[in-house]
């Protein structure tokens, strides 16, 4: 589950979802039947499928999704999968963490010694930037909202972890690393990742270095914040937007998943009959990381 599928389930503005539909973004499987001149491809191939249908939209949303047994997908769609990568590795991948591959690294957004604040670091996206960052050899800030959560992301690799429900993480990080200045390049972090929006877009401005970026590839809490645009000339910020992943992410993240660099967090793996709730836990912001629905 990502937390596109509360969105999709609950209706998004400017968005008409043909219903009925199947959700689930994410899947990985084996092939169990070839369509007429599919050619490339076998039988018990184990692939991964990229949601993104270039000519009819986003599986899980515009088409049927994975949330189901089995699901008609084209032949371009699929990846194939390293043998020792395994489904729920995979399952775990392309939304969450091909967003964050393609926003931190396909971009090249962020350097070795970055100081990177990470908003939402707990959910699917979050969980990718935060091991992303760390190995680019970025210094990583981590917010989330428990000491549970907390707990388990620098168990991750997170150098700071900050509680947003209960601390400023703007002030918090200004009195870490100092005020921003507009005249030097001292103070404040380097890169803060939002895709929240809401309430916290506004402080985000207000702890990053002159010369440094907001990243964007969402806004779960809102996406008509309040804004102070003195902030972005002032400090002469990027505000830089990363819109989903391609087939080389992905790619790039079974292989580092081969070669041990990366392990996706999945909160737990629930089968189908279940999938109801899983889908309750992520709109609860229960979860850590990922869930996995196995047929």
């Amino acid at each position: 589950f990502n937390y596109h599928d509360v969105f999709t389930v609950k209706g998004m503005p400017g968005i008409k979802v043909p219903l009925p539909v199947i959700i689930g973004l994410d899947m990985a499987g084996e092939i169990v039947a070839l369509g007429e001149g599919v050619s490339g491809w076998s039988v018990g191939d184990r692939v991964l499928v990229n949601p993104l249908n270039p000519g009819k939209g986003l599986m899980g949303e515009m088409l049927d999704g994975g949330m189901a047994e089995y699901c008609a997908v084209t032949a371009g769609q699929l990846i194939k999968m390293p043998g020792d990568v395994s489904f729920v590795d995979a399952a775990a991948l392309p939304v969450a963490y091909g967003t964050a591959h393609r926003m931190l690294v396909t971009h090249k957004t962020v350097k070795a010694g970055d100081k990177v604040l990470i908003l939402g670091a707990s959910g699917g996206v979050g969980t990718g930037c935060v091991m992303l960052a760390k190995e680019m050899g970025c210094e990583v800030i981590a917010c989330a909202g428990s000491d549970d959560k907390m707990a388990r992301l620098k168990e991750l690799g997170a150098d700071h972890v900050v509680n947003y429900r209960t601390t400023d993480f703007s002030k918090w990080a200004n009195e870490k690393y100092g005020k921003p200045q507009r005249r030097t390049y001292e103070g404040g972090v380097d890169v803060v990742i939002n895709f929240t929006g809401g309430d916290t877009w506004a402080p985000s401005l207000k702890c990053v270095k002159r010369g440094g970026s907001i990243l964007v590839c969402g806004a779960t809490a809102g996406h008509d914040p309040k804004e102070d645009l003195r902030y972005i000339w002032s400090f002469e910020l990027k505000v830089i937007g990363s819109n989903s992943f391609y087939h080389e992410d992905l790619s790039a993240l079974m292989d580092m998943i081969q070669a041990g660099r990366l392990k996706p967090v999945v909160d737990k793996v629930l089968p189908l009959e279940e999938a109801a709730e899983g889908l309750r836990m992520i709109r609860d912001r229960e979860v850590m990381g990922k869930i996995v629905v196995t047929p």
